[in-house]
């Protein structure tokens, strides 16, 4: 079994209410938050990907 490696993100703030990302064999990345660690968000990279990509061109148009 495949032990996962988290890494905070990098917008998350110092303290709590962070997210966490990890990359798993297959293409899948695992999300959390510091606040329910045992609650785990998965999703295909392209997903995620293309999730950010649309929220960043929603943002630049307002």
């Amino acid at each position: 079994m495949h032990t996962l490696v988290w890494q905070k993100s990098t917008y998350s703030p110092d303290g709590s209410n962070c997210v966490y990302v990890s990359a798993a064999p297959g293409g899948l990345i695992h999300l959390r938050e510091s606040d329910e660690p045992d609650v785990i968000l998965s999703t295909p990279f392209a997903a995620l990907r293309e999730l950010i990509r649309t929220l960043k061109a929603a943002q630049v148009a307002h």
